[in-house]
């Protein structure tokens, strides 16, 4: 027995050294962590039981047969984030650049077949130079084995993608397809093609960083969420997010105990601007309006515009969608609308709560928006909105105009509490824009053309530059202080807690893609 012992401990050391200790040096060299020391900062300390640590790949092409690393390239297994189940896989790059084989996707297949039987969120850590060329289709195969999966998990339960190192090819629609992608700075990368072949084909030179990297997919593409400084503010960053959200569809989102206490927030008074067409940032509202210090935002530096994100309200998990008006006066664009979209379907598949906070003038004019499909977009918000049954609550700020009135979670689609202070102007279009078309006669016919204009604009102004009219329709349930925005808006999600909404009878819908 104890040969036979010794036997075991032998191949699990083989095991935990992956390609070898000169392959870890050069990875520690690049400022990347291995595979397992990434688990090891990612799951509580002790709960991590590995599957298929002694699994090989099969192939015998290539002198592949003489070359086999226990293990396969990838670390799979279970554990638990803050004392909560998770299943996770983190690939090796020590081990044929963490190649994807045939069996190595086996290995990601069979985790994510355990998350969805027992409701769990599966987490990826990616580090691989793609499909092993020396398995051809097989790999291939693999790779669409794991999209298949990706694709019956989504909505299901959360799925969440680190990238940290290349990952190109084929290998980017895995993380695409699942809910949020965190990707390192300086070290990580994703592309469908690479520089070398982009310049073979349009031309272009480029580098790794420049085409696919961390800031790149975070400010230019949306592809990321978060972009993180170092692997350990990546890992942490996936342990935050982890306590907004439940681990399945059929859950709730961990809540926290909370004593109540004054609600009431003076400083909400005095942060709209007395001039309407002067910026301020949303992110001061949100801060006043949530529980202390608990705002994660989401795709922070891409379409800046909207403010995404998790918080806490009374210890309760919340989604903020809110327009921005310190960044293009908050006006709703393509990516705005795609990114809020995005998140509000997240929130609507977990069952987390929405709060809109809504300051916006419009959808963005010009000929690059409409050429880019701003009606196809647009719409996505239109219909995620729609679509959403948890309690969604909206307050309107300041400016509510047009067709982006509707589209930010109106009474008219769907919302279940709509609020408004007195500084709210909702009506179909600015005054100054208004007063041109509705007084273009009267205007003409003046003397004094400006004057007139100006009269009128003030008419116009005082008619519909208020949310009076729209609370007297019943569109607006209530215009309030703006000190007392967090009490009403507390009692409000309690109200809502056990809000219960049936869609239509159908397969699914079909969403303007």
């Amino acid at each position: 027995m104890n040969e036979k012992l010794k036997v075991l401990e032998e191949k699990i050391n083989q095991a935990e050294l992956g390609g070898g200790q000169r392959r870890i040096e050069n990875q520690h060299k690049k400022g990347k962590l291995t595979a397992r020391e990434r688990i090891h900062f990612l799951i509580d300390e002790g709960t991590f039981e590995e599957i298929g640590m002694l699994v090989t790949h099969r192939a015998t092409d290539f002198g592949l047969d003489k070359e086999k690393y226990l293990g396969d390239g990838v670390v799979t297994g279970y554990g638990k984030v803050n004392g909560r189940l998770v299943y996770v896989y983190s690939q090796d790059f020590t081990v044929f650049g963490g190649s994807l084989s045939e069996t190595h996707a086996r290995k990601i297949c069979r985790i994510m077949d355990l998350a969805m039987k027992n409701g769990a969120p599966v987490i990826g850590l990616n580090d691989s130079g793609g499909a092993r060329i020396q398995e051809g289709v097989v790999s291939l195969g693999g790779y669409a084995d794991i999209f298949y999966r990706n694709t019956m998990a989504s909505g299901v339960i959360p799925q969440i993608s680190a990238v940290m190192g290349p990952c190109a090819g084929g290998a980017v629609y895995s993380p695409a397809i699942t809910d949020f992608i965190l990707m390192v700075e300086n070290t990580s990368y994703m592309f469908v093609t690479g520089p070398n072949v982009v310049k073979t084909v349009t031309h272009e030179s480029v580098t790794s960083e420049e085409l696919g990297g961390a800031s790149t997919h975070s400010t230019k593409s949306g592809v990321t969420h978060f972009s993180c400084a170092n692997e350990i503010e990546c890992i942490e960053t996936i342990k935050k997010m982890l306590d907004y959200i439940p681990s399945n569809c059929e859950d709730n989102a961990p809540r926290l105990p909370y004593e109540s206490r004054d609600e009431t927030r003076p400083q909400l008074n005095s942060i709209i601007p007395d001039n309407p067409n002067q910026p301020y940032d949303m992110r001061e509202v949100i801060s006043e309006v949530i529980d202390d210090g608990t705002f994660l935002e989401v795709h922070k530096n891409f379409a800046e515009n909207i403010v995404v994100g998790f918080a806490r309200l009374a210890g309760r998990s919340i989604g903020i969608v809110a327009n921005q008006p310190a960044f293009l006066a908050g006006v709703l664009d393509i990516h705005a609308s795609t990114k809020a979209a995005r998140f509000v379907r997240f929130c609507d598949s977990f069952n987390i709560p929405l709060l809109v906070f809504e300051d916006v003038p419009g959808f963005l004019p010009g000929t690059d928006q409409e050429w880019n499909a701003i009606i196809t977009n647009g719409a996505k918000l239109l219909y995620a909105f729609s679509e959403a049954t948890v309690p969604r609550i909206t307050v309107i700020t300041r400016k509510a105009y047009g067709g982006a009135y509707d589209v930010m979670n109106s009474k008219h689609i769907g919302a279940d509490m709509n609020y408004a202070w007195p500084t709210a102007e909702i009506a179909v279009m600015g005054a100054k824009g208004a007063a041109e078309i509705i007084f273009r006669k009267e205007i003409e016919a003046a003397e004094d053309r400006e004057a007139k204009w100006k009269e009128k604009e003030q008419y116009y102004n005082e008619l519909f530059a208020n949310p009076y009219k729209a609370a007297a329709r019943g569109y607006v349930d209530e215009v309030i202080r703006p000190e007392v925005t967090r009490t009403r808006l507390i009692r409000a999600f309690m109200m809502l807690e056990n809000k219960a909404v049936k869609l239509p009878r159908k397969k699914h819908g079909n969403i303007p893609l």
